[in-house]
């Protein structure tokens, strides 16, 4: 089912046209490039770093739970290797495919930005969306990986700035 989906998506929704700007979206994803890039302008700024922070440690959070700890434990095969004809538009992927680790970092990055700057938060999250369709439009996941990733990297933002908001509540320590 997963793979007519994309399938569907192959046929129906890539075009010349968005495919080198889908490709440059989930490039963004890289590493966490983008998000790690944000982090440091939010250190910029004595106001916001403490966003930067939690930036850093919901993805560090990622990092561990889902590429280290999940897609080693899972071990699910990308679909470009099993789904008859579908067509990769990016490299090989060196790992496993569940769960997507561009959607779980992005979310986590995004969620935490939102919260702590819900008016200007927005655009981070539709990033992180658009960063975690592009995984499916490029063909390295599933939409069950881009989904799981979304929802974990959204619990483990929501986490961190949990976290840190119940630390700035102790004796001697007042909220940003």
């Amino acid at each position: 089912m997963e793979g007519n989906i994309l399938l569907w998506i192959q046929e129906n929704l890539r075009s010349a046209a968005l495919t080198p700007v889908m490709e440059f979206i989930t490039h963004l994803g890289d590493t966490a490039f983008i998000w790690i890039a944000m982090a440091a302008v939010f250190f910029v700024f004595k106001r916001t770093r403490m966003t930067g922070l939690q930036v850093l440690a919901a993805l560090l959070g990622s990092l561990l739970i889902n590429n280290l700890i999940l897609k080693n434990f899972i071990a699910r095969v990308r679909p470009y290797e099993v789904v008859g004809g579908l067509a990769l538009l990016i490299e090989k992927q060196p790992d496993w495919s569940f769960p997507s680790g561009h959607s779980a970092s992005s979310f986590a990055a995004a969620t935490v930005i939102f919260l702590n700057h819900p008016r200007t938060g927005w655009p981070a999250l539709v990033l992180a969306a658009l960063i975690a369709f592009s995984r499916l439009y490029v063909g390295v996941h599933y939409p069950t990986d881009v989904l799981f990733g979304a929802l974990s990297g959204i619990l483990i933002g929501t986490a961190v700035f949990r976290l840190r908001a119940r630390a700035g509540k102790g004796p001697g320590r007042r909220p940003d």
